[in-house]
């Protein structure tokens, strides 16, 4: 038989308090808590590491870096220009400008008439001067008959030495207003055919300020033209690395829209700007293929490219193995108990999919090849094998069977 609880029973008086429920729940979680450091001291007794009850953060595959060789390049910038532009102008003077056949943009080739001056005027001084020319060689004609009697009447003594002197001399003065004559209907001439503003050169307009209806002095600029055009990249490489550049170097431009161009080293400036202590590189562009209506590079676009001087060995990551965090690169260094250690590294060529590590790692470290984004310093990681890739041969085969083909 039971015996009843008294008032001064403890449990009477919790209970009446309404606080048993509470106490009956701290007591359960001492419970629970004493179960788990005894199974933490069980699992120590039996020499099970700590590390290994503890739940993975992320399944990774590591990589180690791998030598390779990759191309040395100096880094540039610059604009591009014409290789030339040749100015075009007038050079008939006082003509009106009738007809305007070629505008901005325009292929044209040498010889070309690009526009041409109302010629009527120029005309009619070349048929003035031929005027003049045949009345100059009517004179010469007589004067020549005069001068031959002369030369007959000399041996008879009919007229004195000073009068043969007289007609022989107005000959030669008859011949020299003839040649006086065909030289100005030269200049007429000339200027007939400078009624027509022609090509010097194959080329591109590249500006125009050509009016019809205009009348210009002579020398005023018609039209601009890029010879054959080609195009320049006028690259600013520091003073310092001018020496590894030499005449013919391959050079990969990349103008501001986009796209790459392969160009040539033509020249390097024999000089230094004092200001910046840079020189500038004249490196030629290929010309844009024919019936190309937007080409890459344009005049007076800006540009960066990379000199190719050579190849070295380098130790080499994937890309995806470096983090860039506040400015400097991190990998993830995997040691043995798979736990993780972030490192700072040095970085430099990029050639593909993987990057040059210039410090911060020996040839024989793991590092997580990717997702290390996710990681924090000391987390632990599951490491896994990398997914094999497809044979080398396979992907080289396809080339050789189609030329085959």
């Amino acid at each position: 038989m039971p015996f009843p609880m008294t008032s001064t029973d403890p449990l009477s008086r919790l209970a009446r308090a309404g606080r048993l429920k509470p106490t009956l729940a701290a007591i359960a979680t001492l419970v629970v808590l004493g179960g788990g450091a005894a199974a933490v001291m069980h699992a120590r007794a039996q020499g099970t590491p700590a590390a290994a009850m503890a739940k993975p953060a992320l399944t990774v595959t590591v990589a180690t870096p791998q030598p390779a060789t990759l191309a040395r390049t100096i880094a540039a910038g610059g604009t591009i220009a014409a290789w030339q532009e040749a100015s075009v102008g007038a050079e008939a003077n006082g003509y009106r400008l009738a007809e305007v056949r070629v505008n901005v943009g325009d292929r044209v080739r040498r010889w070309q008439p690009l526009a041409v001056f109302a010629p009527e005027m120029a005309r009619a001084d070349v048929a003035q001067a031929r005027a003049s020319v045949a009345e100059a060689q009517a004179a010469l004609a007589e004067a020549a008959a005069n001068a031959q009697r002369a030369r007959e009447l000399d041996r008879t003594g009919a007229l004195s030495a000073q009068q043969i002197a007289q007609w022989v001399t107005g000959e030669q003065t008859a011949q020299a207003r003839l040649e006086a004559a065909r030289a100005q209907l030269q200049v007429h001439e000339l200027r007939l055919a400078q009624t027509q503003v022609l090509a010097p050169d194959d080329g591109v307009i590249s500006a125009r300020t050509a009016t019809v209806g205009a009348v210009v002095p002579a020398g005023q600029e018609l039209f601009r033209l890029i010879r054959q055009g080609r195009l320049e990249w006028r690259a600013e490489v520091p003073a310092s690395d001018l020496a590894t550049i030499r005449p013919g170097q391959a050079v990969q431009v990349v103008p501001a829209g986009g796209g790459t161009l392969a160009g040539t080293v033509r020249m390097v400036a024999p000089t230094v700007d004092a200001a910046t202590r840079n020189g500038l590189v004249y490196v030629d562009l290929p010309a844009p293929p024919a019936g190309s209506d937007a080409p890459l590079a344009k005049a007076g676009m800006y540009a960066r490219g990379e000199f190719a001087i050579g190849t070295s060995a380098a130790l080499t990551l994937p890309q995806t193995a470096v983090l860039l965090r506040d400015g400097y690169s991190y990998v993830f260094k995997v040691a043995a108990d798979g736990k993780v250690s972030q490192a700072k590294v040095g970085t430099g060529r990029r050639s593909g999919d993987r990057i040059e590590v210039t410090s911060g790692l020996d040839a024989k470290d793991r590092v997580v090849a990717s997702g290390g984004a996710f990681l924090a310093d000391g987390d632990l990681v599951r490491v896994v094998d990398a997914p094999p890739k497809a044979p080398a041969a396979t992907t080289a085969a396809a080339p050789a069977s189609a030329a085959r083909r």
